[in-house]
């Protein structure tokens, strides 16, 4: 995968994924639209659930939770 693909990927999923109450929740959905994302790139879907995951609970954590809900 390359790098500019990578930052894409990163930045869209922050951007995307970020919904729930719980730290779990918000994994979910991040991992979820992370693999979708990928998916439909034909990337690696392990991957892309993974960097979702975080990338979801990244962005809740680090703004307000109202955005998030």
């Amino acid at each position: 995968m390359s790098f500019k693909f990578a930052s894409v990927a990163l930045v869209a999923t922050l951007g995307l994924a970020a919904c729930g109450d719980t730290i779990g929740e918000q994994a979910l959905s991040g991992a979820v639209v992370g693999a979708a994302g990928t998916a439909l790139f034909n990337g690696d879907v392990g991957t892309g659930a993974v960097v979702g995951a975080v990338g979801g609970i990244a962005y809740c954590q680090i703004y307000d939770t109202a955005r998030c809900n």
